[in-house]
């Protein structure tokens, strides 16, 4: 085995030319946005990225092999496999291209950052958006207008293609400072537009340099390599590697300054409390919290910064702060990590019960403030890019609201105050169309699923309640059978189409279209219970009411399912939407008045 380095155009160029493949047997795309983005920062950083592991490919290949996920199948002679790295150079060709469906990446730099209505973020970084489809248009509609991405400082990063795109870049540039060339002046305005869109230039030229020269390392498998020592290495480098954790660095700092075993102390938190490990790692809810009670950010650079005594000094108010926590997301009907949609909000709330009273008219005022604060972090894109930072900043007036602190004109703060409120609004009902299946970690999908288990979540069969003791029994259900959706090429794992449900209710459902499951339930209960049931999950009756397809030709078959199942998505969207805005107002939500208000 030999090391070697590589600039990124020449692994771009591989996979361009499709000299470089994947072996079959390896899993396919698996990266958040959160990862991808960290790649990005870190090459635009010029930071090491770590090795990746090829093998060599003589006259035949060893392993069957697939084209990276969107690169070109161009049937040129596979000089590579790719054996560990998959991940990463997916995530570099497909942001290199920006052809994710539902994000859009963009490199952001502070310096050309013009737009009020937007908060301060780190100089260069890496940004993203989501996006989603309204009435068949991709919003937000700014992300694809180069002059309002320029007004943000974000430059889309399909322009750091490591190949010749001149005109590409010539042309996008005209566009993005378009708006700011001079109707009217004189010779100084003019030079000075001139000298601007300069700037810009440079600075796209700056950072395709350092994208094209940025270097990836690899080892390298001679092509007589045995095909079952391939394997071995694959699979030994891809689960053998496990570093030392940050909160195992402060563990021993700790226990360095303060002589006390910080293991103890948490294994302490997990016998007083053991509802606090439902929501997130323990060792990290502790960093995280102990950092905002610090006024430290609540990642691993606020970790480093901390005074490793106060952590154990003020180790009963994190721990009191952690435990009432734990409570207020029992009653707000989110009952562990599984179902959170962002677990940004964690470290924020345990630490603002430190100036919470016990109980009276202000705990509830206080509360109140929470909920709000709460169901807009779960609706809204605060909390996809830059969590810790946006935590951080959200937390710091949020405290001064609750201590009652005033500003410098003498005025209290107010929610008015709070970034997460001031800047981000609550998301349309176009937006959860694309939400996932929310077992997968997103934050929409979870959303959706969570204003569900807020109203109650009766299960269909028995009419029992979701609550903290039945949660992990409840299987997610395809509302439109999947089954049946597949038979029409339509996506089904929508968490628009998901109801939290008893395994033996879901199994019993099967492939049944809506009307007919709903019309078997009728056989022994009450049209009206069915229906309550249902509409505990915010399922829009109507919109449900659907079947009637077995007597339809296939082609007709295919057309009414799309149409109704579209008209369902649409139905339940604007009902979720609905509820959550009324959360976010901090009112005691209910199923009668969701649906009266939608």
């Amino acid at each position: 085995m030999e090391a070697r380095n590589r600039k990124l155009e020449d692994w771009y160029g591989k996979i361009r030319h499709g000299e470089i493949k994947l072996p079959r047997f390896q899993r396919f795309e698996a990266w958040d946005k959160h990862r991808i983005s960290s790649l990005l920062e870190t090459i635009i950083k010029n930071l090491p990225l770590g090795i990746t592991l090829i093998l060599e490919v003589g006259d035949e290949e060893k392993f069957i092999s697939r084209y990276l996920e969107t690169a070109p199948e161009t049937n040129n002679r596979v000089q590579e496999h790719l054996l560990d790295g998959q991940q990463r150079l997916t995530a570099l060709w497909r942001t290199l291209h920006n052809n994710y469906d539902w994000e859009t990446y963009y490199v952001y730099l502070e310096e050309f950052d013009s737009y009020d209505n937007d908060e301060d973020r780190d100089d260069l970084t890496v940004f993203f958006r989501g996006r989603y489809l309204k009435k068949g248009t991709k919003y937000p509609l700014w992300c694809d207008i180069p002059s309002q991405c320029l007004e943000r400082g974000l430059f889309p990063t399909y322009l750091l293609k490591p190949t010749d795109i001149q005109e590409e870049i010539d042309k996008w540039v005209d566009l993005a400072t378009a708006p700011m060339k001079p109707k009217n002046g004189g010779m100084d305005a003019i030079e000075s537009f001139y000298q601007l869109k300069k700037q810009v230039s440079d600075k796209i030229k700056d950072l395709r340099s350092i994208v094209a020269n940025y270097n990836l390392p690899y080892l390298s498998l001679p092509s007589h390599t045995d095909k079952s020592i391939a394997l071995q290495v694959f699979i030994n480098m891809n689960t053998n590697s496990k570093p030392l954790s940050t909160y195992d660095i402060i563990v021993a700092e700790v226990e360095s300054v303060m002589g006390q075993s910080l293991h103890d102390l948490v294994d302490g938190i997990n016998n007083e409390y053991p509802s606090i490990a439902k929501y997130s790692e323990l060792p990290d809810l502790i960093l995280t919290t102990s950092a905002l009670l610090q006024d430290k950010l609540p990642n691993q650079r606020g970790a480093w910064d901390m005074d490793k005594r106060k952590i154990v000094e003020q180790w009963n108010i994190m721990k009191k702060g952690l435990h009432n926590m734990a409570l207020f997301l029992k009653n707000e009907g989110i009952f562990d990590r599984q179902r959170l949609p962002t677990n940004a909000v964690l470290a924020v709330i345990a630490a603002l019960y430190s100036d919470i009273p016990e109980s009276g008219d202000k705990k509830g005022q206080d509360e109140l403030l929470l909920k709000k604060y709460l169901w807009h972090s779960f609706f809204s894109d605060r909390y996809e890019n830059s969590a810790a930072t946006h935590a951080y900043a959200d937390f710091s007036i949020l405290k001064r609201i609750i201590r009652g602190d005033k500003k410098k004109d003498d005025s209290l703060y107010s929610v008015n105050d709070v970034p997460i409120f001031k800047d981000h609004q609550m998301v349309e009902a176009e937006e959860l169309y694309t939400a996932e299946w929310p077992k997968r970690a997103t934050i929409r999908g979870r959303a959706v699923l969570a204003v569900a288990c807020r109203l109650g979540a009766l299960d269909f069969s028995t009419g029992q309640r979701v609550d903290v003791n039945n949660i992990e029994k409840r299987h997610y259900h395809h509302i439109f059978p999947d089954a049946l959706l597949k038979e029409a090429d339509i996506p089904s794992f929508l968490a628009l189409n998901c109801a939290l449900i008893e395994d033996k209710t879901n199994i019993s459902i099967g492939r049944k279209d809506p009307l007919t499951y709903m019309k078997e339930r009728y056989e022994w209960t009450t049209e009206q219970i069915v229906q309550e049931r249902l509409q505990s999950h915010l399922i829009p009756i109507d919109e449900l009411s659907n079947g009637g397809y077995e007597n339809l030709s296939e082609e007709e078959k295919i057309s009414k399912l799309k149409l109704d199942f579209e008209a369902f998505i649409h139905a339940r969207a604007k009902l979720i939407v609905k509820a959550a805005i009324l959360l976010a107002e901090g009112h005691q939500v209910n199923i009668q008045s969701t649906y009266q208000e939608a």
